[in-house]
């Protein structure tokens, strides 16, 4: 059975999910001591409700426990073929692959956080549109351009799922105006900045020098770009999707298409949330998909029919 794991980005964050959503295992204790040695700081300052109102913090703790629940599994004979992560979940997926150590990450994912942070400090983030036809939001998009500050299509999700980044009171007037010819609904994400656009593009190019200078090996397993929906084998690809995702447009359900044509047939994401599961069961619909948070690990094991 071809196996995917997901890693999700931000909105998906709670507090406690480093400390109270963690398998007890060795691999844990190995993987926290780690951080704290490295990031020289604890735990428990990265993941409380005042530390996860800052992007950099919500960005470490997605990466740690991505890695820590993708390692678990594989420890546990749960090998993925293939990783697939949303933004920040890039990096977790790149670690899993073996195409990025966890320190390097570490480092990259403090200095991606920051440099999204400091560019957009406050006023800004995304907002999802649920049930509506892709065509209504272009055109309504298209109209705002020229009325107001900018608002940009971030992720395409499902067909009838997506979110927008921008200018916080622009993107609820947008909302309005999608409503006004559309029965659907929106509400703002958890996410303080404006991500998968190009308000992004120059904190990306910083954030790709340095990884020019970050050792990037051949994915063990196949690395998914979530911005480009196809597999990516060439090390500066790859480079450039973790630099750069931040800035470009998420394509989840043509990635998710993806998986399906490669004939993958479960679908394991990792904590926290199930956001990515239920995304994926809409075009896996014959496939096991299923979230690592609250599903028994016999389950997420079962390879039967």
């Amino acid at each position: 059975m071809l196996t995917a794991f997901t890693f999700p980005g931000q909105g998906s964050q709670f507090p406690g999910m480093l400390m109270d959503n963690l398998p007890d295992d060795e691999i844990t204790h190995r993987y926290l001591h780690d951080v704290e040695m490295i990031l020289q700081r604890k735990i428990t300052s990265i993941d409380t409700s005042e530390a996860l109102k800052e992007t950099a913090n919500v960005q470490l703790a997605l990466l740690i426990s991505g890695v820590i629940w993708g390692e678990y599994l594989v420890s546990q004979g749960c090998e993925p073929d293939y990783v697939l992560g949303l933004s920040a979940g890039a990096y977790p997926a790149a670690v899993v692959a073996g195409c990025l150590s966890f320190n390097d990450a570490l480092m990259l994912v403090t200095m991606r956080g920051h440099l999204m942070q400091t560019a957009f400090p406050h006023d800004y983030g995304m907002l999802a549109i649920l049930n509506v036809n892709r065509s209504v939001v272009e055109s309504v998009l298209n109209q705002q351009s020229s009325q107001t500050e900018s608002v940009y299509l971030a992720n395409i999700n499902a067909e009838d799922q997506f979110v927008l980044a921008g200018y916080i009171p622009a993107l609820v007037s947008t909302a309005e105006a999608i409503k006004s010819k559309s029965r659907c609904t929106a509400r703002l994400l958890d996410v303080a900045v404006p991500s998968h656009c190009s308000l992004l593009s120059s904190q990306a190019d910083i954030l790709l020098d340095t990884l020019k200078s970050i050792s990037i090996n051949k994915p063990k397993y196949r690395y998914v770009s979530a911005s480009k929906s196809r597999v990516l084998n060439n090390i500066d690809d790859i480079r450039q999707d973790l630099s750069h995702n931040m800035a470009r447009q998420v394509h989840w359900h043509d990635s998710s298409q993806l998986l399906l044509e490669r004939g993958v047939e479960r679908v394991i994401e990792m904590p926290p949330g199930s956001t990515l599961t239920a995304l994926c069961r809409c075009v896996l619909k014959d496939g096991r998909c299923l979230a690592a948070q609250g599903t028994h690990l016999d389950s997420l094991l079962f390879t039967g029919t």
